[in-house]
């Protein structure tokens, strides 16, 4: 298995060839890497070994967390390493906040993802990258989201909103609402 090439950009698209040794290596890499290469230019990449019954294929990244991330998404069903290729192409620190605030909506923005695999993505993945706040994956109607709607016109994070959303105080909307200023605002 191929875990590292480091060599001369010979083809400046997708999948870039990448020339180690004398041999041309077909690599596919997220569309800012592709944007970012020059011809003959001089690249190390992390390399995924994508085998299938009929294919060997090969996947790029610039840092060791970006390819960490992908072969983390491939662990999720129904997502395949194209998909996962898009997905890391939004960078891991956005990927990540993501999956910890549970926005769907970062991932349904993705050509070919929907709004259950993007779902899965979260849940599958929160444990395993560690998280801070509470699966919020109810319909556009609820409670929540109206709470949380408000209190993000008022400017606070997602992330800020999760975590007073725990506090479970008030039985309306808007005392709920109130609850979770008063710990907002807290020092």
């Amino acid at each position: 298995m191929i875990g590292l090439l480091k060599g001369t950009i010979i083809q400046r698209k997708n999948p870039m060839i990448l020339l180690v040794g004398g041999v041309g290596y077909a690599v596919h890499v997220p569309e800012g890497i592709v944007s970012h290469a020059h011809q003959n230019e001089e690249c190390t990449l992390y390399i995924h070994t994508h085998v299938t019954d009929d294919a060997i294929t090969l996947f790029g990244f610039t840092k060791e967390e970006d390819l960490a991330l992908f072969e983390l998404l491939l662990t999720v069903s129904g997502i395949g390493p194209k998909t996962a290729l898009a997905i890391i192409d939004r960078g891991a620190l956005p990927i990540r906040k993501a999956i910890n605030e549970s926005d769907v909506d970062f991932f349904t923005m993705i050509p070919r993802l929907g709004k259950k695999n993007a779902q899965k993505i979260i849940i599958e993945l929160r444990t395993k990258l560690g998280s801070i706040a509470e699966l919020d994956l109810t319909a556009d109607n609820s409670e929540t989201k109206q709470i949380r709607d408000a209190l993000e016109s008022m400017g606070f994070a997602r992330g800020e909103i999760m975590e007073a959303l725990k506090i479970e105080k008030g039985t309306t909307v808007e005392e709920k609402i109130r609850e979770a200023l008063k710990f907002l605002g807290k020092p």
